[in-house]
């Protein structure tokens, strides 16, 4: 029999609440720091109040940035069920309920319950050359994030006119910063090359007019992060699902639904201005959607998701892009 263990995950603790009789509301709690030690002690915990089997506790998890990564990993590696759900379905479940008052405590036996009652998939933790991958990355994009910081800490200084000291100052961490991101991003690229299946996806995915160096490195980040079922997943994952409200008589326009990663959307973004001149199958849907009076950001949106799916297509079936269009 499964037994369900809500975790409420924060920076420096996480609550634990296991449905020991959900019929009749009984439920055992347990805080404890989250750190490796903490880890340990909820596993004892968990084998001493819950079952000896560890296999047939499922802990439930929200996705919080990263702070549940590394009880997620720890868990999964000592063989109990694990499910990092979306925070926001698990918000509407708890609105089901009628909760009204939120705390750590509460929100851990919400998400108990909402195991218990949504049965959600486990999860499945990355490849290590993806979870690499992600980390280089993660890297790359705080030095760009640095990097622009810089530039403008520079274009105030030479209006406010400082002195030559600063501007020198500002000048040689520029310069640093420029170097240690190429020194970065070809440690990126090497770490792919290492790998023969990340560096034959990047190939296909390259293949795809308007994906290059900087697109097709955060594509595989995202494609090989988890299985995705269908091309759909994948857009509704990085916020390109079309979201349109409508009230009585007024009616709305659809917009991006923009939820996940905003850094990969800019990019995708970029991405689908150069596809819609170069791509033949994007070009086609751009056109097409104008032609049918749609507005020019709508028709953009379109093609990120075309995107998606073609650069899903080609991995999925591992083989190169081939225009559908005839050009």
């Amino acid at each position: 029999m499964t037994s369900y263990v809500g975790v409420d995950v924060a920076k420096h603790k996480i609550d634990c609440a296991w449905l020991r009789d959900p019929d009749n509301n009984k439920i055992k709690t347990k805080a404890l720091p989250n750190h490796k030690a903490g880890f340990e002690q909820l596993i004892q915990w968990l084998s001493a109040q819950v079952s000896a089997d560890l296999s047939s506790i499922h802990i439930i998890m929200e996705a919080t940035g990263i702070y549940h990564e590394a009880l997620a990993y720890t868990l999964n590696s000592r063989g109990l069920q694990v499910s990092v759900v979306n925070p926001a379905r698990v918000h509407d479940f708890a609105k089901s309920l009628g909760s009204q008052h939120k705390t750590d405590k509460k929100d851990s036996v919400v998400l108990a319950r909402y195991g218990l009652s949504a049965k959600p998939a486990l999860w499945v933790p990355e490849p290590d050359e993806v979870r690499e991958l992600k980390a280089l990355l993660g890297r790359l994009s705080a030095l760009e994030k640095d990097l622009m910081r810089e530039h403008n800490r520079l274009e105030k200084a030479q209006v406010s006119q400082a002195s030559k000291v600063v501007l020198t100052s500002i000048d040689g961490m520029i310069d640093q910063l420029k170097q240690e991101i190429e020194r970065v991003k070809q440690q990126i690229d090497d770490h792919i090359d290492r790998h023969p299946g990340l560096k034959n996806d990047r190939e296909l995915l390259e293949s795809v007019p308007a994906i290059g160096q900087t697109m097709s490195r955060q594509l595989l980040a995202v494609l090989r992060s988890r299985h995705f079922s269908n091309a759909g997943q994948v857009a509704a994952f990085v916020g390109l699902v079309p979201r349109i409200r409508e009230s009585g008589q007024w009616q709305g326009r659809s917009r991006l639904s923009k939820s996940g990663n905003g850094e990969i959307r800019a990019k995708l973004y970029m991405a689908a201005i150069v596809a819609v001149r170069y791509n033949p199958d994007i070009r086609a849907q751009y056109v097409r959607l104008l032609k049918a009076g749609k507005r020019k950001m709508q028709a953009i949106g379109a093609a990120m998701r075309k995107l998606i799916q073609i650069c899903y297509g080609v991995l999925k079936h591992q083989s190169r892009y081939q225009p559908q269009m005839v050009v």
